[in-house]
């Protein structure tokens, strides 16, 4: 047990709040890092609360949390176990429902135009063999075209945006190092962090004075921030965050994926690897604009960082799939983002209409991008929110998700890019768990 509780008292040093929640959130820790699987069994009550100087009632609130978030569950005579870990995987892999908003993605490539193809021409790559380690040169040129931030560097093509902040973590990243993260941030990021045993320390990034208290407090080994925010699809302001990090030699992981889809007239933000050159990754994806399935990303970076990364991947699956490469250049010729840049801000105004004539009482502001509403749940906890949706047939991503230390409860992240039929279907359904609820 001492290896767990050595963890675990590490964990607790992260989180804010009540002891019962501290607690809490510490063993929801373990279990995204792997640390505790489904069907370990937790401490006794009296154990615990020796080992980690709590009250015996602190230990019990704390497992009663985490059994009403379905993580763990209580046997009568045997004690406590772990039935699940909460992590992004789960808003990917549960049962299939009829309304799914729970994942920010482009919900089929419907939207897309087919370009005429020949197969002969997806087999064919630089090498011959495929194994071409920068990717398909015509798609990086595509790209270098098409993004302010891909046009300031090298590119190396990855398996989306999701590999490439892997990559970025594994390259920059140690056991017990720090790093500043947005408050709420995506999830996907939290849970690569995670993977390198690094602390993500959740920051208001757009606060100046918060972020350099951070810097001076903290002293990271790097700082991940985004270009549209996930969840929340704001545009913060961070360009003191870059000039900060560049200021201390910081490595700045600037996440780009949902710049391209801002609304309302709103130009997308500007690369940070402008204000940082020396010591940015950044990170964009294809699978906002064009579909997810094609798993196409990239990142930029100076020479010497890119040739670290690149060594990683080579180790991790050698190259990216040629013909998914080949595809996406010929989808991203025949596809220009305005089109679906419109398509989404009306599924938007539509969305959050039908959620104000169902939901009064729910808060969200007006997503200015991204795919996604972050609503506030008045008086609600979203985790159990969440399962009550999932009966009356939507997924919903409970807003503890997108914190490293379960915060933001009270919250969710609906996606508003389903077909507006389904969406509108989805509502209400949330409306009939909320009245459920309340």
């Amino acid at each position: 047990m001492e290896p767990l509780l050595t963890l675990l008292r590490d964990r607790l040093r992260l989180h804010q709040g009540s002891p019962s929640r501290r607690l809490a959130g510490a063993l929801a820790d373990l279990t995204q890092t792997g640390a505790l699987t489904p069907g370990d069994r937790l401490p006794s009550e009296r154990e615990l609360a020796q080992a980690v100087d709590m009250s015996r009632g602190t230990v019990a609130a704390a497992f009663n949390a985490l059994c009403e978030e379905g993580l763990c569950e209580r046997r009568h005579g045997s004690g406590t176990y772990v039935t699940r870990a909460r992590s992004m995987a789960g808003l990917i892999t549960g049962a299939v429902l009829p309304a799914d908003l729970s994942t920010s993605v482009v919900p089929d490539p419907s939207h897309l135009a087919m370009p005429p193809l020949d197969p002969a021409m997806l087999l064919r790559s630089p090498s011959g063999h495929g194994y071409d380690a920068m990717g398909d040169p015509r798609l990086r040129g595509l790209l270098g075209s098409a993004d302010a931030a891909a046009a300031t560097g090298s590119v190396l093509i990855t398996g989306g945006a999701q590999q490439s902040i892997d990559l970025a973590a594994r390259t920059l990243l140690r056991a017990g190092e720090r790093v500043l993260v947005g408050d709420p941030t995506y999830v996907g990021a939290l849970a690569a962090f995670r993977r390198t045993g690094a602390h993500a320390v959740p920051v208001d990034l757009a606060d100046p004075g918060a972020a350099e208290a951070a810097f001076a407090r903290h002293r990271p080994a790097a700082v991940y921030v985004v270009g549209v925010d996930n969840p929340t699809g704001s545009l913060p302001e961070v360009r003191h965050v870059a000039e900060l990090a560049a200021a201390e030699g910081v490595p700045l992981v600037e996440d780009r994926t949902l710049a391209p889809l801002v609304y309302d007239g709103a130009s997308p933000p500007e690369p940070l690897s402008r204000l940082h050159p020396r010591g940015t990754v950044t990170v964009g994806s294809l699978s906002k604009v064009l579909w997810g399935g094609l798993r196409v990303g990239w990142l930029t970076a100076p020479e010497a960082l890119l040739a670290r990364i690149t060594e990683v991947k080579l180790d991790s699956d050698l190259a990216t799939s040629a013909v998914a490469q080949r595809l996406a250049a010929e989808l991203l010729e025949h596809n220009p983002v305005g089109p679906w840049v419109t398509e989404l801000a009306r599924r938007r105004d539509r969305f959050v209409a039908a959620l104000a004539e169902r939901l009064p009482e729910w808060s969200w502001a007006r997503p200015c991008g991204g795919l996604s509403v972050w609503v506030r749940l008045p008086g609600a906890d979203g985790d159990r929110f969440a399962a009550l949706a999932r009966e009356e047939g939507v997924a919903v991503a409970p807003g503890s998700l997108f914190s490293p230390d379960g915060r933001h409860r009270d919250h969710l992240r609906l996606s508003f890019a389903p077909p507006p039929a389904v969406a509108d279907q989805a509502v209400a359904a949330l409306a009939r768990a909320w009245a459920r609820l309340r």
